[in-house]
């Protein structure tokens, strides 16, 4: 089969660009269905996001008061309203001896 070049518009910036002949040649080797969707520019932006990694998060540090003893604690989370929240002296009497897997 002979290819041709053909004029496609990009689905992010609408801009017109060309799908040569050799691209067509290309994706016919390799058995691709579809014809492609973005420009080379946009393809190239899509795929710099996809490869940056994600931002960091924020650390959220939550001053409260430890359900045990009473007093009061920052906690690296945001307490569930319902569930205890324990200083670190109380969570630390809380674990079970022997359960670290090791």
């Amino acid at each position: 089969m002979e290819y041709q070049d053909k004029s496609l518009r990009c689905v992010d910036c609408g801009a017109e660009f060309v799908w040569t002949a050799g691209e067509q040649l290309f994706f016919a080797d390799k058995q691709f269905k579809n014809e492609p969707k973005r420009c080379r520019a946009c393809k190239t932006k899509r795929a710099t996001r996809a490869a940056a990694p994600p931002p960091a998060r924020e650390r959220v540090e939550t001053t409260t008061t430890c359900s045990a003893c009473g007093k009061e604690t920052t906690v690296p989370f945001r307490p569930t309203q319902g569930r205890p929240v324990f200083c670190r002296d109380c969570f630390q009497q809380r674990k079970v001896p022997g359960a670290s897997g090791f």
